[in-house]
This record gives structure tokens, sequence and C-alpha cells, in this order.
């Protein structure tokens, strides 16, 4: 007997980011590695609400020679009752040559153009909150200009 799981939405997630172009180092190999600081954003959602703290961390991607994005993001959210918690977000993008360069200049792009997922990681104290530290939780992103919006999932 197979057991497929079944998706529960705990909470969405808005990132924004800083204007203006953003660090980009070239690697060996055609790869190249990216940086992004977060600015702030807000947490909403029937699991969690509150808000990402600004300041609290970034986004350092890993652009492979074969259109992949590697996403490793590391930030701190507050929720709306004090409690903090430590989020690692990680992920793949990819998409379309045309839509990547739409991407790359900023562009609006319609979120179906892009697959990108993640597998977040979270680490909090004992609480109202620990329910993170105990399930496999799944993403979905969305990629705007100034921000990214990112929809969570508990696999059940």
């Amino acid at each position: 007997m197979t057991i497929a799981p079944e998706l529960e939405f705990a909470f969405s997630i808005r990132l924004d980011f800083p204007p203006g172009p953003r660090l980009r180092l070239p690697l060996a190999d055609g790869y190249s590695r990216g940086f992004v600081s977060i600015t702030g954003g807000m947490v909403t959602g029937p699991r969690l609400e509150g808000e990402v703290v600004a300041g609290s961390g970034g986004d350092w991607p890993l652009f492979r020679p074969d259109g992949v994005v590697v996403f490793d993001a590391r930030y701190i959210l507050k929720a709306s009752d004090g409690g903090t918690i430590h989020m690692n977000n990680r992920g793949y993008a990819h998409a379309a040559p045309q839509v990547q360069r739409m991407i790359d200049r900023g562009a609006e792009i319609d979120p179906s153009a892009n697959y990108f997922r993640l597998a977040p990681v979270f680490e909090t104290s004992p609480g109202p909150h620990d329910w993170l530290n105990r399930f496999v939780i799944i993403g979905v992103g969305e990629k705007h200009a100034d921000h990214s919006i990112f929809n969570y999932f508990i696999v059940q």
C-alpha cells in the first residue's frame, strides 16, 4: 500500500529586497554566486503570523551554467506573539532562457513561467511555534522585481 502525502497550507511570506542591482560573483566553470540582503517582510497565514526581521539575513543563490538557481537563504522571523524563528530556506528555480533574462533585468513575469520550489528548515525554542521543528514543509515561490512571495505547506 502506498500512502500519498497531503498538503496543508500553513503560511505565506513576502520578502522585501533593497532596490538596485544585486551582487553576482563569477566562479569557475560558468557558475556564479549572488547575494541579496533582506530588508524585511510579512508572514501571514492560518498557522503563523508575524514579520521578517529586517537585516537578519539574506540569500546567497548559486547560478549554475545549466540555468538552475540554487537558493540558500537564512533569516529570522518574529511571530506576532514575539517568538523568534530561524529559517534556512533552500530550493531550486529555473525558467526558459528568455524568462530568466527577464528575471535578471528585474522585469515582472508570470509566476507559472518559473519553477521555484523550496524546502525550508526551521529552528525555534519549545512553545507555540515548535511545530515548525517537527514537520516537513515545502514552499512555492513567486519572483518579483523587489520582493518574493512564498507559500508554505505542511506535508501531512
